[in-house]
């Protein structure tokens, strides 16, 4: 248990720092294009995807660099994606929101809203087929959820029995539009009781709540039981109360006496290392030449 409550802590810190210094970089004109960020919903990346595996796929969303840093996608590579340089992990051209790898079953970060749902019926049934013991996990934001993919997404993976998992990242607004005014109903969880899914509400906030209910998700869809839509709240009825999951697990687990403080602080000096050596080595990395242009554009089987 102590390598699972150090492991987590590592992935949460890991995408704080890396976001944090992202922005950071972006402001210096040296970073392309837009990056959108994910603070705050670190505990809803690591509560699910520290129950995957190489045989899982996961789809992110336009804020995902969580996803691919839970997911297990190297940090160096996904900096250098970021830069736009040929080391990334989409040789630089997929750019901050479309950063992909697919040996890790990352099937990339997605621009489209609602674009992902669809995408994990398919490796979901692919696993299914092949008897691998695979899920697909697909997370979405507020807007998403009101997408026809995502809902149609619900559906198929009901009707053929998938091993899906939809991860509902709702922090009340889709873009700049609050759900409150936007959306009939308040929980993005009870549409799955349309579908005949099993639908759970999670705290986004307590990574021990988010980290429990996709065990038991995984473990059903592994099992041939069937999706399941997580909904991970980041909205409550005591604003500014323990608002931060970070500081909420190191509460939580310095409180029990599981981790120490000098635990923690060594793991946030280790990942802040990692982030400067990702940013020193994606700056002096190439760009794409010309030439490049007309590679990675089809696939030769």
């Amino acid at each position: 248990m102590t390598d699972t409550l150090r492991e987590a802590y590592r992935v949460m810190r890991t995408i704080r720092t890396f976001e944090e210094r992202v922005h950071e970089e972006f402001a210096t004109g040296e970073i392309p294009g837009f990056v959108p960020g994910c603070a705050g919903d670190e505990a809803s990346a690591a509560g699910v995807c520290l129950h995957l595996d190489d045989r899982d796929a996961v789809t992110g969303t336009h804020r995902g660099y969580g996803h691919c840093i839970a997911k297990g996608v190297d940090v160096h590579a996904m900096m250098a994606e970021i830069y736009g340089r040929t080391t990334g992990s989409c040789h630089g051209k997929g750019g901050s929101r479309h950063i992909a790898d697919l040996a890790k079953g990352l099937l990339g970060a997605n621009g489209v809203v609602g674009g992902g749902p669809q995408l994990i019926c398919g490796t979901a049934l692919a696993a299914k087929q092949q008897n691998t013991g695979g899920v697909g996990v697909a997370f979405f934001g507020d807007g998403a959820g009101n997408r026809g993919t995502t809902l149609e997404a619900l559906n198929l993976a009901s009707a053929w029995n998938l091993p899906a998992i939809f991860v509902a990242e709702h922090d009340g607004y889709a873009e700049a539009t609050s759900s409150a005014w936007s959306v009939a109903s308040d929980n993005i969880a009870d549409r799955a009781a349309g579908f005949g899914v099993p639908g759970v509400i999670v705290d986004g906030l307590d990574f021990f709540a988010v980290h429990e209910a996709a065990g038991e998700a995984v473990e059903r869809a592994r099992e041939g039981g069937g999706p399941t839509l997580i909904e991970v709240r980041f909205t409550g009825p005591n604003p500014g109360a323990g608002l931060d999951c970070l500081e909420r697990f190191r509460a939580a687990v310095t409180d029990r006496g599981e981790l120490g403080e000098p635990v923690l602080d060594a793991i946030d000096a280790a990942v802040a290392k990692l982030i400067e050596d990702a940013v020193a080595a994606a700056r002096s990395a190439p760009k794409p030449t010309r030439e490049d242009l007309e590679t990675d554009v089809y696939v030769s089987y």
